[in-house]
């Protein structure tokens, strides 16, 4: 199975000249822990509820901090035609959840969650993980 078959497509952008309050508020309306971040139709990196919450809350930053100030710039991708796999092999060497998906001339299409992998129930840990990994109204973190 590729990527395409399981990542989700529905995805918003902040711009790194949104603030960290704008960017907590999108990911409270749509239920999500990162957002790609973009510039001129390009993806520059991405912010995660913990970088809001680490890197700018907890240092003080205002909710008026621009996304710029605490995104992480490093952009860990996968393509969109990639082994379902070796995107997990990846993720796991990284040791990280989420994903952006690209097509091969680096446009964003979507991202992959390990929820999004976890679809496969046929194996004792692809139903654990599925489990764990599924959006859930008791972990919601919608207002």
């Amino acid at each position: 199975m590729q990527i395409n078959e399981c990542m989700t497509t529905d995805v918003r952008i902040v711009s790194p000249d949104d603030t960290i309050q704008s960017a907590a508020r999108i990911m409270a309306d749509i239920d999500a822990g990162i957002l790609p971040v973009g510039e001129d139709d390009r993806l520059v990196g991405f912010v995660t509820d913990r970088d809001i919450a680490i890197r700018g809350i907890g240092q003080g930053c205002s909710a008026a901090t621009p996304v710029s100030d605490v995104m992480t710039y490093e952009v860990m991708y996968c393509f969109v035609d990639e082994k379902v796999d070796d995107v997990l092999e990846n993720m796991s060497d990284l040791q990280i959840r989420r994903l952006p998906v690209l097509d091969r001339d680096k446009r964003l299409v979507g991202i992959v969650s390990l929820s999004d992998l976890a679809e496969d129930e046929t194996s004792h840990t692809g139903k654990a993980l599925h489990e764990i990994a599924r959006p859930s109204i008791q972990h919601s973190q919608h207002l």
